[in-house]
């Protein structure tokens, strides 16, 4: 619903944007940035999964399969089994990426959301259009990313289709909580902090390379707290074919609910922040 608010010439009212399209215009702003851009970050889009999926897929993997380690995959190939984590584990580092120093920026030191503060746009709707960008990145991402394991015959099942929501949903479980605590800091030394001791073991131990049920038994329950976990587990049987709808339907309520805690956070720390 329109607000509307009067000139101050005539005192007549005048109609201002909706919040849909408060929050278009914010979203506005970074898609074109992004379009002066975008050529350096296809070359990563493109190169990593291509360099991933050859190294570890087909290099390790067939060294993987000709190994006592195959008998932990259930028969499917290394290749098979590592892609589609590696899909949801690429949203994340993305998603990781783009909610740090680009949000530090936004509020320190280029000072867009303040800019945009300055027009009727609000803190909700600085947020939820820089969220909405984040989609976008995650939507470019993971499509890519699918293509790619098409080329490599990564894939089992016509149900793969549904791993790009899966990894925009993984991707996104992450992004409000990462801005959420960009919003807090003073500097980046924090952000080389949550790389080393968030972002890089949940790559590593979340199930992307190997089966969780490999990690010693007391610390597997940190793997299935993580949201990547329930991401690489939900692209890896709809991949192959298996998704159970009741385990499906828990993966995604999983990062449902991770995302919305997170906006709720980011919203809080936006406001004190940004406004004065």
């Amino acid at each position: 619903m329109a607000q509307t608010t009067s000139t101050p010439q005539t005192g007549a009212p005048s109609s201002l944007p909706s919040a849909p399209a408060l929050v278009l215009r914010a979203f506005g702003f970074w898609l074109t940035q992004y379009r002066r851009v975008w050529r350096g970050t296809a070359i990563s889009t493109i190169v990593e999964p291509l360099g991933f999926l050859a190294a570890m897929g087909l290099g390790l993997g067939l060294l993987v399969d000709q190994g006592p380690g195959a008998a932990n995959l259930d028969g499917v190939s290394y290749l098979k089994f590592i892609a589609p984590g590696l899909l949801a584990a690429s949203a994340m580092q993305m998603t990781s990426f783009e909610s740090t120093y680009p949000v530090m920026g936004a509020i320190k030191w280029n000072r867009q959301y303040h800019a945009m503060l300055a027009t009727p746009l609000r803190v909700v709707d600085v947020l939820a259009g820089h969220l909405l960008f984040i989609v976008l990145r995650l939507l470019i991402t993971t499509s890519v990313f699918l293509a790619i394991m098409v080329a490599f015959g990564a894939i089992s099942s016509p149900w793969a289709v549904l791993c790009i929501p899966v990894g925009i949903a993984t991707g996104f479980a992450y992004a409000p909580a990462i801005f959420a605590f960009s919003a807090t800091r003073e500097n980046d030394s924090g952000f080389a902090m949550l790389f080393r001791f968030g972002i890089v073991p949940m790559f590593l131990f979340s199930g992307t390379f190997f089966p969780v049920s490999r990690l010693p038994q007391w610390l597997q329950p940190a793997a299935w707290v993580t949201p990547l976990w329930h991401g690489v587990e939900l692209a890896r049987s709809l991949c192959l074919g298996d998704a159970g709808f009741v385990t499906s339907i828990g993966h995604v309520l999983y990062l449902v609910a991770w995302a919305a805690g997170g906006t709720i956070v980011a919203r809080w720390t936006f406001t004190r922040r940004l406004v004065v």
